[in-house]
């Protein structure tokens, strides 16, 4: 099968899912255009349609800079006009927007303890197609190579553009792409990355499914805070931190992986080898088996008293960081107010009054595409030189 690939701006622009999207650091010459025209595309992304003039106010270039990096923008397809606003005073400012289907993306999400999901994406964050693919409980290869059969799937989905795919994995993931450790796929030291490339022929992205869920959340989400705390609950726990803009992977690219602290040393065997992690008391599959056969109240007990072991993982986390909010990702049913309300009191009474009293905790404005969303955040980053 041929694959529609587009190649403009494919730039590396650091670790997959690293930093965010926001500049930072000195622009060296050679690096300054790129570096406007990432500023471009952001603020059309987020705030457009906008005037020249409103880009040049917005990024602090120039007309002259802004006139350039448009110009190239329409031809590439990327950018078309919108009509004039009208001014005070002489011409009219003309409008520009992104063309939501001049790229697409593919991206998928392995993070439910059952099936695959996979979806196409537009850039404004659209999910315009989706598929899923039922895991059977395939593992090691036969788990990579589902994987691929999807993206070949998704690709064959649309007829625009594919400007890269996006994978959102459990575990440990390094810069690279790499699944250094995925206890519940029985991935260990997985080049996925690069495997996927090689079988789909486009440009892969892989990067850790609760850090793409914080990464969905804070360029597609409704949130105007630059920090972002969202746990992933799913086939396991784990947990995507986001500090003034920036994803904090930490130095061996496991920041988040909550799901493997003990909270009870008599407890179940993790699939990690330790016994009573987090994630056997937390994640989706433990959760389901504990409420199945009950009634309403005997589940919304279970329920509280995960959302409890939770809070009490999550307290000196909160307590280092004076957040104000905690989102959760996951199924609704199980996070549901008897979760979120345990969880929150258990973080209250195990922390400083004022780091307390504004906390909230709630469910992700992304919901059930935010992996897919934070996945297609990367591919941006990446392909389409998109820094936030």
């Amino acid at each position: 099968m041929a694959y529609k690939v587009s190649v403009a701006g494919v730039t590396r622009l650091g670790s997959a899912g690293g930093g965010a999207f926001r500049p930072r650091g000195k622009v060296l010459p050679e690096h300054a255009r790129r570096h406007n025209r990432s500023l471009v595309i952001h603020e059309l992304l987020r705030h457009g349609p906008l005037a020249r003039v409103d880009l040049a106010r917005a990024t602090q270039l120039t007309a002259a800079t802004i006139g350039d990096l448009v110009g190239n923008l329409l031809e590439e397809g990327l950018v078309e006009e919108r009509g004039r606003r009208p001014t005070g005073t002489g011409k009219p400012a003309t409008l520009l927007g992104i063309v939501p289907d001049a790229r697409h993306m593919v991206c998928v999400d392995l993070s439910d303890q059952s099936r695959f999901v996979g979806g196409v994406v537009n850039l404004l964050g659209e999910v315009v197609s989706r598929r899923s693919s039922a895991r059977r409980d395939r593992t090691g290869r036969a788990a990579v190579r589902l994987v691929a059969e999807l993206i070949a799937k998704l690709v064959a989905d649309t007829d625009c553009p594919v400007l890269g795919v996006g994978v959102g994995s459990p575990g440990v993931v390094f810069a690279d792409g790499t699944v250094e450790e995925s206890s519940n796929l029985h991935w260990h030291h997985v080049a996925l990355a690069a495997d996927l490339t090689t079988e789909v022929h486009i440009p892969v992205h892989v990067v850790n499914d609760a850090n793409a869920a914080a990464l969905g959340e804070l360029q597609f989400g409704r949130s105007s805070s630059p920090n972002v705390l969202l746990v992933k609950i799913g086939l396991g726990v784990g947990a995507g931190l986001i500090l003034d803009g920036h994803l904090i992977e930490g130095d061996d690219s496991a920041a988040g992986e909550i799901g493997h602290v003990v909270v009870d040393t008599t407890g179940d065997l993790c699939a990690c080898g330790n016994r009573g992690c987090l994630e056997t008391v937390v994640a989706a599959p433990a959760l389901r088996a504990r409420i199945e056969g009950r009634d309403r109240q005997a589940s919304a007990r279970i329920l509280a008293q995960a959302g409890e072991r939770l809070g009490m993982a999550l307290a000196p986390v909160m307590s280092m960081l004076n957040l104000r909010e905690v989102l959760l990702s996951g199924p609704p049913d199980l996070l549901g107010e008897a979760f979120r309300q345990a969880t929150t009191a258990a973080i209250k009474q195990r922390t400083f009054p004022l780091v307390g009293s504004q906390l909230e905790v709630r469910l992700g404005s992304t919901g059930r595409d935010d992996v897919l969303l934070g996945t297609a955040a990367v591919v941006l980053k990446h392909e389409l030189v998109v820094r936030r």
